[in-house]
Order: structure tokens, then sequence, then C-alpha cells
């Protein structure tokens, strides 16, 4: 992808300047493309992002800043998203008993299900956005990305 045409730019951009506006577009690309793939079940990467997190604690309720943390996107509103998971059915909300300031988030079989399901259609949608990577240049990519942290 050619960076100035892409933004319409008439003058040549600086490497660093170029390099951050080329990951900012690919980073909306992947996020268009994932959207795109979760439409059918009306849930956004953010909500599928929680249920993988509450399938991942195998039963175990989660309380709500937990999940916050172990969110990929911080700028998410957590308890905005499980609202409309809550409305969906996939995941229940209780209060702790030792805390009542706590709510503690389990999933529900129905969002496991759907997750299940979920899970394909992104892994296809993963596989497409990296289909013109090899296996090492997958493996370079994550070397340089490591980088930045």
């Amino acid at each position: 992808m050619n960076v100035e045409e892409k933004i319409k730019s008439t003058v040549n951009l600086a490497p660093k300047q170029r390099t951050i506006i080329h990951l900012s577009l690919i980073c909306n690309s992947i996020n268009d493309q994932l959207n795109k793939a979760l439409k059918a079940y009306d849930v956004s990467i953010e909500q599928f992002n929680v249920l993988r997190i509450l399938r991942g604690q195998k039963g175990v309720a989660i309380a709500m800043k937990d999940i916050n943390e172990r969110m990929v996107s911080k700028m998410s509103n957590t308890t905005r998203l499980v609202d409309k998971l809550v409305n969906k059915r996939f995941v229940t909300r209780n209060i702790c008993p030792e805390n009542r300031r706590k709510m503690e988030i389990l999933i529900t079989d129905l969002g496991a299900s759907q997750l299940q399901q979920m899970d394909m259609v992104v892994e296809q949608t993963h596989s497409k956005i990296l289909d013109e990577l090899s296996d090492v240049d997958i493996q370079t990519l994550n070397t340089l990305l490591n980088k930045f942290n």
C-alpha cells in the first residue's frame, strides 16, 4: 500500500510519520474486517474480547475491573459492553455476596455456544488478513512489533 496515495498526500512523508500512518491504516482495516465478520452475531470486537476473557475463566466469576485490565482495547467502557452482553443473554452479572459493590460476571451457555461459532468466523478472517504473509513473514512481523513494547 502506498500511504501517500491512500491519504492523497502530495508530499512524501518522513519515514517515521509514514510508518505511524501506515500502522494506523492497517489497524483500521483489520478492525473493519473483524467488525464485518462479527456483524452477523450482533457483537463488536470489544464484546467478542469480553466473551473470550470470560471463557478463559472456565466457569469462575470475574470482577468488572479484572475484565477491564485484560481488554485488548483499554478505551472500552466495560460496563456498557457487559450490559449489552447481558441483554443478549450471553453473560450474567451478579452482586458479589462478600462485597456488594463488586459485580461478578460469568459467560452463559448461550454465550459460550455463540462464541464458539464466532471463533471460526474470526479465525477465517485472521487467515484472510494474513493470507499474503508466509510463516516466516509473520514471525518477523511479530518480532518487529514486539519492539514497540
